[in-house]
């Protein structure tokens, strides 16, 4: 772990100190990331109301420069020689990401047709391949949509980091690792998910983009 990564995440304890005692879990969801990151994986994330917000950010910071500038080289892909050089000043290292809650016609069609439970499912079903990671975020941990999300993306060999309040609900016991954080009103768990994904968003950038 480079020392610009080791930084970020003791900062993020020295300023959230109630976030000490999830560092096991922090650390282990950003394994999850860095493994998915570094192979060229995909990170879905899915949420409703203020965590559906939370998605779009989350796919904000991985889909292009967070902290850091990332250069692009036209050495990292050889679809790069192609792209005129007045266009690839402007672009940079991505991480692939899909915030599932932006997809309108795929949403309102099954919601429709099927049923509102398996929005995010359906999307997973999809979308996902061996080695992908879902983030789900969940104040309460029992959103029946994001819970089958997870469900599906664990019998497809998807690893699932659940971000929810303290008692963690249906999401503690089904994801690869379920960050409880220790808050149970809604909106003082989202106050405490913004910075816990800030920072293994900045923590893998670092670890993927630093010079």
């Amino acid at each position: 772990m480079k020392q610009r990564t080791t930084d970020i995440f003791n900062q993020l304890y020295g300023t959230y100190p109630s976030l000490k005692e999830m560092e096991p879990k922090i650390s282990k969801a950003f394994d999850i990331l860095m493994d998915t990151c570094s192979k060229g994986g995909t990170v879905m994330v899915c949420g409703n109301g203020g965590s559906a917000a939370d998605s779009e950010h989350i796919v904000g910071e991985l889909m292009k420069g967070f902290i850091l500038h990332r250069r692009v080289n036209r050495s990292d892909k050889k679809f790069i020689k192609d792209i005129d050089e007045d266009i690839l000043a402007t672009l940079q290292g991505a991480l692939p990401a899909i915030s599932l809650v932006s997809q309108s016609g795929i949403i309102s069609a099954v919601a429709n047709d099927n049923s509102p439970e398996a929005v995010f499912a359906q999307q997973v079903f999809g979308y996902a391949r061996p080695g992908d990671t879902l983030i789900a975020l969940s104040t309460s941990g029992n959103s029946k949509n994001v819970v089958n999300a997870i469900k599906v993306a664990d019998a497809m060999g998807v690893n699932t980091i659940a971000i929810t309040g303290c008692k963690g609900g249906k999401c503690l016991e089904l994801s690869t690792v379920c960050l409880n954080l220790p808050q149970a009103e809604t909106f003082a768990v989202q106050e405490l998910t913004l910075p816990v994904y800030h920072a293994l968003c900045a923590a893998v950038e670092s670890e993927l983009f630093e010079a």
